[in-house]
């Protein structure tokens, strides 16, 4: 499904308080500065290979989610991971961690934003569940909820709204 992006501060004019916005302050990596689509999820913590696994199958216009716990002692995304979603038909990924080639990611059309850098490969295990309820930043994201993604920040509107 896709979603045409709306500025963040356009939707809060016409939603307000009925939309989540997230407090958590990400940097934009990826290439599309607005982006925007269902939610998708995952959680998992410095390791990748269940990430890795979702992106390269069909994304369908979707945001993925990342929760990483946080942490910036690993990469969850690089280059080749970030392509493979591109070519896959992700709009974009928010990443509460750390990602990798960041000026190979800021060359593709695909929307990155995540806390920070590191060139630390993660782990893979795939250890890590998808499509579950994540909260970031005061938010919670689910499975079909809609995220908007701008320099301004992340805000979501629940299913159905």
């Amino acid at each position: 499904m896709s979603v045409t992006p709306v500025p963040t501060a356009d939707l809060y004019d016409e939603h307000g308080e009925a939309l989540g916005i997230c407090t958590t302050v990400f940097r934009r990596i990826g290439g599309r500065a607005l982006f925007a689509g269902p939610v998708r999820t995952v959680r998992c913590h410095e390791d990748n290979a269940l990430l890795r696994e979702l992106l390269h199958t069909p994304g369908d216009g979707a945001v993925l989610v990342v929760d990483g716990g946080g942490s910036l002692r690993t990469a969850l995304v690089g280059d080749l991971i970030a392509g493979a979603a591109e070519r896959s038909g992700w709009a974009g990924l928010i990443v509460n961690g750390a990602v990798r080639d960041s000026v190979a990611l800021g060359r593709l059309d695909l929307g990155v934003q995540a806390l920070g850098t590191c060139p630390r490969k993660s782990g893979k295990t795939g250890a890590g569940v998808v499509d579950e309820p994540v909260t970031i930043g005061g938010v919670t994201f689910r499975a079909g909820d809609v995220v908007h993604v701008d320099d301004d920040g992340v805000v979501v509107l629940p299913a159905g709204h």
